[in-house]
Parts: C-alpha cells; structure tokens; sequence
C-alpha cells in the first residue's frame, strides 16, 4: 500500500494502475481510506506543480478503490478533482471488469449530472458500449456526444459520415430537439455550410438516415415550445435547411398560424411567409386568414404587420368577395401604437370597403375606428360615412406613478450572527445605502458592548475576504489606498481593524492625513465618505463609539433633527467623546428644510450644554437651501455646469468635508478616477440629501458619456437623484437629459424613471429640461432616435401632458437647426420624435403653435418627417375638437 500512495504522490499513473491490478478488491477498499487523506490533503496545499501532478493518480486510484457506483460518480464528478482528471480510457481500463448492471448504473449516474460537472463523454460513452444498456439522453450526454461529433477531426469524415455510423443515432437526435439552450451549440459546431450540422442533419434526412416526417415533426414542435433566442435562430435555420415540400408546410397549416401568432419575430416571419404562399394559392379559407391576420396585427412589430397588410390588399385583389371576413380583421391594426400603421389599414378599408356591401361590417369598423389617432378618427368617419367618432373635448387625465416615499431604517440588527449575515450578504452582492447604514452602526454597537460575539460570529465571513490568508498583507494595501471607492472596500476595512489586521498608525494617518485627492469631480464627494470610515475604524481600536451620530432615520440619507439631538443628549449622559467626522456627516444629513421642526430641535441642542449641541442649534437655524453660484459652457458635445463655491460647507467642518463647499469645473470631471464602482453613487447622494444639486454637478461628466461616449450602467443612479432632496436645478436636468438620450435602453429606463419621478413631486421644470434636451440634440451629444425611444416609454406611462410639455420646448431647436441650413437632411429619428409629440398632443388636448412646425409641414412630399410634422400640426391646430 505504501508503494501505491508512494506512486498517487508522485503522480506516477501507469505505476499506479499496474499496481491497482496486482491488488484484490478487500485491498482495494481497505486503501480507500487513505486515498480520502491523501484528497483532503491536497485540497488545503497551494495549486502548485507537486499537487497538479498527484492529482490524476489520485483520481484514477479512488475510482478503483470505491465499489459503489454512487460513491464512484461522486467521485469523478467532484469540484475538486474536476481540472485534472485521469483519460477516460484508463478509467474504462479500471472499471472494465466490473458487472454489466453496475456499468450501467455508473453511466446513467454520470450523464443525470450537470454539463458544469464536465464529465467526458468519451467515458460515459464507453460505459454505455461495455454494458449495452440504452443510451442516456440527458443534457450533459447530448451536449457531450454534439461535441464529441463535431470535434472528431476531418481524418475521421465528414459530420453527416460520422453521425452515420453512429449506433444510437434517432434516440439522440430526438433528445438533441428536447434538450435546452442547445441552440448555440449547434450553430457553433463544425460551422457553416453542407459540413455543418445543419447540412449533416438535411443530408440524413433526404438519405433515410433519418425519418424525415420526424425530424420536420420535432424541428417544429421545438419552435412552438420557445426557449432561448439561440434555440430559435438554431432551430427555424434548420426547418429552413431541410426546405419543405409544399405538401408538407400544407400539412401543418395549424403550426403556422400558431407560430405566427405567438413566435419570435424571425419564426413568426418564416411562418407568415409560408401561410402568404398558402393564402395566395387559394389553400387558406377566409376564416383561417382573418384569425391569422387578427392575431398578427395585435402584434407590435411593424415589419411584420405591413406585411400581413399587404397580403390582406393581395388576396382581396383577387377575391373581392372576401371583404365582409377580411375587413374587420384589418382593422384590428387601427389599435397598433404607430400611426402609420394605423394609416396603411384605413387606406386598406378605404380601398375596399365599397365591396363589403354590410351593416354588420359598417358597425365592426366603425367600432375599431375609435383606436384610431384624432385626424385619421375623423377621416374614418367620413369614409365610414358616420358622425365622426369620439365628438367633443379630448377629456385627458394625466397619469404619474406616485411620489416614491423614503423608508424608515430599521434598527441595527442585535444580535451578532443576524449582523454577521447582512454583513456578508453586503459583501457578496451588495446593497442600498439603507442596508449598508444599518451594518454600519450595527458593527460600531456590537464592537463596543459585544465585541467577542461579534468577532466569533464575522469569523466565516472573514475567513472568506481577499485580506484574511496570513500570506496577505492587507495593513499595507491600506495604508497605500486610503481611498474606499465602494462599500465593501469600507466594510472589508471594519473588518480587517476588528480581527486586527490593520495597524493602529495607518488608521491614525488616515484620519490626519486624510485619503490622497486625485482631482477628479468626485473626490470631495469620496473624501468625505471615506473619512467618516477611517475615524470609526480608529474609534473601534482605539475608543469605541456606543452608536454613530450620523446613521439616517430615512432610507434617502435624511437624519430627523429631533433624533440626532437625542443621540447628542445620550453622548453626553454617558460621557462620550464624539467622533468629529460622524459628527460632520450627521449635519450635513440633518433635516433642515422643515423650518419649523428645526426651530424646535435647535432649541433643545442649544439647551444641552455641549459643544456639539450648540453647533448643531447653530446648523438648524440657518436656512442651508441657498445654491452656489453656477455657470454653464459648452465642452464640445457637451453641455456643462460649473459651480461657485459654497461657504457654508467650508466653515467650522473637518478638512476632509470642506471641499465639498469648493468650486467644481468640468476639467476637473473630465479627469481619470477610479470611482468606477456604481455601488457608491447612492452614497454620494445620502451624504448630502438635501443638496442634490451638488451632487448632481458633479456626476454630470460622466453621466454625459451615456450619451456621448455610449457608456452603460451610469444612468442607474438617476432614479435615486430624482427621488433626493433639495432644488433640482440645471445640473439635476442635464443629468436626466443626457440620461433620456442614453446608448443603451436600461440607461434611457433609468432616465423616465426620475423623469416621471420629477413630474411627480412637482419638481420637473419641463421647459428647462426641453430646452437642455434641444440644445444636446443640436450639439448631437443627444440624438432624436434615442430622445424619441424614451418619450415614447414616458408617455405609455400614461404622462402625455408631461412629455408634450418637455418636447414643446426641445422641437423648436431641432426643426429650427433644419430650417436654418436650408431644409437638408432631417436628423435620423426627428420623424420618430414629432410622432411622439403628435401622439402626446393628441391624447392629452394640446393645442398652440410650435415654432418652425409650420414650414416643415407645408413642404412637399410624403416622408415620414413631413407626415409626423403635419400630423403634430394638425393635433395642435385642432386644439380639443375631435
């Protein structure tokens, strides 16, 4: 036995395995043991070469040694063994002699694991030949034996030769259309072409490898099970493939008008062309296409209901007779958001109606009509030949979504294992500045009444940081980085000081020396975040705080006056010293636009006879909403902002707040910093909750590159800048309006959300945001396309009146721009955005003039921009007639 464990350590796998032949199957078991230590063993030395090397004898070794089939999967299959396993033919070499139905169990165990537990194919594959049980069609077999497939090499034929010779060829073909998210796979292996899967699988097919009418059958059945977009794409490509004989897409008419109806847009495409061949054929009854052309105008892809519009004019071309059936389904589209289609299908009624000789049809329409826009409402009526639809004032009732309201913090957790978890829940993923407030003052409680609780119950969650390995050094990460660019750097610091990692002098040269400016905008914002961490980290070594004065009552950041006065009296009972950051940090959170619980607060702070009570009264009865002195520019496409300073901020504060109060330029913003993380942009804003202005300005920069520089993921923090406190000013609306013109949609989501939240607390100034938005669209920082795509959102929110206000003031900047160089070229999605503005005033009865929409109207033409400009007019001109 010591010659073989000699041999697992020296990782010497032939030796091994000859001497595994020599032993019995007692031996075997009674060295099993051994092999258990050896694994746990290895599992707890460095990654190095000497452990790489034991680590395939060791894996052939415990599968000899183990006679279960259970024990012998979990052994194959686990996490630790997974990156260096012996080859698949030494392990059937080992289990080669084993009994048929145990070789069966061992297989079907491995291929019921998850593909991620990277079993070889090759070895289930070879269980199955020496047992000859039926092949597992479980995901991790298929996608093992696809690879497989594919990965053979070209010595060894082409995929549809290699498929042939594949004995269990129909059973795994038939799980390769049940098994999910295989899309991707398949179009990914042996690429394009006749060699492709694709061609293999139609090439078999066409030969009788397969059974055709079952391969068509599954192909199908798979597109109208749905799945991923892969699985689609993959799946239609290979109905395409297999290209259909007329007879066969006629057997399966009721699968077309499913898929048409209920499909992806690329499946209901093929679908809608295949039943468009069909209906045009006379094979289609009239029925059958009117349910069909009812489902497919409910949808909202234009492409595909043009297209089911124009088969509807095709077919009742040649069959006039079909009117009184198609009609009422072509109006289905007077519904469809985009007045253009709405258009197309009353041109379609218009040219046809005189051939549907019905009252019942006349009724059907003129009940559709109603979803129609305004104009075409009333040229409907005409048509129709009824009163127009819809008589009187348009009766608009603006729909905002409520104003968000702030949540009160809980306590902090009490008990030391409940902090330990939000702790590493804070860590792991992350969380609002709710969550990490409550942490915060959670640690500082228990590290001064229950530290050795505290620190028995953080023991797993440290033991899992980057800085708890005694190798690591984390004392002099930290006294070289005295930034903490995000929360879990903050907490990882806590941490670190409490199981004393961190030294007492570099957390006492950072609270004197303060964390290194890097003269990007957001230094002053992380230079006080950061303070306040250092000093309760050098409180907890060296004085521990019963409780911090500046944990928030709301989840917004705001502190009720009242409650921080009752902390100072609690301070002072107990005869403790209060931390000069904390402090800080709790003033600047102080309420102080409710004038009169101030007065009241102030009173009681003045009356405790501290220093910090009367600092306090002193804060609460001054007014604090003043903003400092601003100044906008423009900096190429950009639209900027800059701040005067603020004195306020820079009197009676620790150095490391009173840049706060310093002037802000955009060539400070335009700066490098390492303030990537999105998770801190909350903190920013709850450590001035009632001066988002400042904030704002100096986020500005780099909520610019949404829309400039097609960033992602900046805009995330509008929402929670809209629902802060204090004057929304210009920087507020510029954020929002580079937000609204952002690259990506999450980005331009974000926008509407604070958008609409504005519009909800009565504090969007629509003008200035319109006029921001026309400006940054001239500039071409905002393009039309994007504006357009997120009015739209805003408006379908039910806040028309809203979004016609903003874009009455952005219009004018753009057709104006058009009119001044002579009516060139229109800005790509200018049409979209008049068509969002026609329909705003539409529903919600805006009546005026717009200036420069006249000209553009009164041109001549039919494009999209004349049409929407002439539409917008004619809503505006209408006023709130119908």
């Amino acid at each position: 036995m010591s010659a073989l464990l000699e041999a697992v350590r020296a990782g010497r796998t032939p030796e091994v395995v000859g001497l595994l032949d020599e032993m019995t199957d007692a031996e075997r078991r009674a060295l099993f043991p051994e092999l258990k230590a050896l694994r746990k063993e290895l599992r707890k030395a460095p990654w190095n070469a000497a452990s790489r090397r034991a680590y395939p004898a060791l894996y052939a070794a415990g599968v000899a040694c183990q006679t279960g089939a259970a024990a012998v999967a979990g052994w194959i299959t686990a996490a630790d063994m997974r990156w260096s396993q012996a080859a698949p033919a030494l392990l059937l070499h080992i289990l080669g002699d084993r009994d048929r139905a145990w070789l069966a169990d061992l297989a079907h165990r491995l291929a019921q694991r998850p593909d991620s537990s990277m079993v070889p194919y090759e070895l289930m594959a070879g269980l199955v030949r020496l047992s000859g049980c039926p092949v597992p069609t479980t995901e991790a077999y298929v996608r093992g034996w696809m690879a497989h497939i594919a990965g053979t090499g070209k010595s060894h034929g082409t995929v549809a030769g290699r498929l042939r010779r594949e004995p269990h060829l129909p059973e795994l073909v038939a799980a390769m259309f049940e098994t999910d998210d295989i899309g991707g796979l398949l179009e990914w292996l042996a690429g394009e072409g006749p060699h492709s899967w694709f061609g293999a699988l139609s090439e078999l097919t066409a030969s009788g490898g397969l059974d055709r009418k079952v391969v068509v059958e599954a192909c199908v059945a798979r597109l109208l099970r749905g799945g991923s977009a892969a699985d689609h794409r993959a799946f239609l490509k290979l109905l395409r493939t297999l290209e259909l004989t007329d007879e066969e897409e006629r057997e399966r008419t009721a699968d077309w008008l499913a898929l048409a109806s209920d499909a992806v847009s690329p499946v209901a495409a093929h679908a809608q062309s295949v039943l468009a061949s069909r209906a045009l054929e006379g094979e289609l009854t009239r029925h059958q296409l009117a349910d069909m052309s009812a489902a497919v105008l409910f949808r909202t892809e234009k492409k595909l209901v043009r297209a089911q519009l124009v088969l509807l004019g095709k077919v009742l071309a040649k069959d006039p007779s079909a009117a009184a059936e198609l009609l009422p389904a072509a109006a289905e589209a007077f519904g469809h958001p985009d007045p253009e289609v709405q258009e197309r299908a009353l041109k379609l009624v218009e040219r046809h109606l005189p051939k549907a000789d019905s009252a019942d049809v006349q009724t059907q329409l003129a009940l559709a009509a109603q979803q129609l826009i305004p104009t075409l409402r009333v040229r409907a009526a005409r048509v129709l030949g009824i009163d127009p639809v819809g008589p009187g004032p348009v009766v608009h009732e603006e729909v905002l979504p409520p104003a968000p309201r702030p949540l009160r913090l809980e306590p902090a957790p009490r008990s030391a294992a409940e902090l330990a978890e939000e702790v590493s829940a804070l860590l792991s993923a992350g969380t609002d500045v709710a969550g990490f407030e409550r942490a915060l003052d959670g640690l500082v409680r228990h590290a001064h009444d229950r530290r050795d609780g505290l620190l028995e119950a953080l023991a797993p969650v440290a033991g899992r940081r980057w800085w708890h390995p005694e190798d690591v050094r984390p004392d002099t990460y930290f006294a070289r980085t005295r930034s903490l660019p995000d929360p879990a750097q903050a907490v990882d610091l806590l941490l670190a000081t409490l199981l004393g990692r961190v030294g007492t002098g570099t957390l006492l040269a950072a609270v004197q020396q303060g964390a290194t400016a890097d003269g990007c905008a957001h230094s002053a914002l992380c230079r006080a975040f950061g303070a306040r961490l250092w000093e309760v980290a050098y409180r907890i070594r060296t004085e521990p705080l019963p409780f911090l004065l500046s944990t928030p009552t709301w989840s917004t950041g705001l502190l009720e006056p009242e409650e921080l006065v009752d902390r100072l009296d609690a301070y002072r009972r107990i005869g403790a010293r209060p931390a000069a950051a904390d402090f800080a940090q709790a003033l600047l959170r102080v309420r102080r636009s409710d004038r009169a619980a101030a007065a009241t607060a102030a009173g009681r702070a003045a009356a405790l006879g501290t220093a910090e009570g009367e600092r306090l009264a002193r804060w609460l009865a001054s007014d604090g909403s003043a903003l400092p002195e601003s100044r906008r520019h423009v900096a190429g496409p950009r639209l900027l902002v800059d701040a005067g300073e603020l004195p306020e901020l820079r009197e009676d504060f620790p150095a490391e707040f009173r840049p706060l109060g310093r002037p802000t330029s955009a060539v400070a913003a335009a700066r490098y910093c390492h303030h990537w993380n999105d998770g801190i942009r909350p903190h920013w804003l709850a450590l001035l909750p009632e001066r988002r202005e400042l904030v704002a300005g100096r986020m500005l920069w780099e909520l610019s590159g949404v829309a400039v520089e097609d960033t992602r993921g900046v805009a995330a923090v509008l929402p929670r800048l809209a629902e802060s406190g204090g004057e929304a000013g210009e920087s507020v609306h510029l954020c929002v309006a580079y937000g609204l013109g952002a690259r990506h949609p999450e980005d331009r989501l974000a926008a509407v959300d604070a958008l609409l939240t504005l519009a909800a607390r009565g504090q969007l100034d629509a003008a200035r945001l319109g006029a921001d938005l026309g400006q940054l669209a001239g500039h071409g920082a905002v393009k039309p396309l994007r504006l357009a795509d997120a009015a739209r959102t805003a408006a379908a929110t039910g806040a028309n009146a809203t979004v016609w206000e903003v874009l009455r003031h952005t219009l004018p900047a753009l057709l104006g721009d058009r009119a001044a160089d002579g009516a060139g070229p229109a800005p790509r999605g200018l049409a979209d955005l008049l068509g969002v503005a026609a329909e705003c005033a539409e529903r919600s009865g805006a009546r005026g003039q717009l200036p420069h929409l006249e000209r553009t109207a009164r041109r001549s033409g039919s494009s999209r921009l004349v049409a929407q400009a002439r539409r917008l007019h004619s809503a505006l001109a209408a006023g709130n007639a119908a």
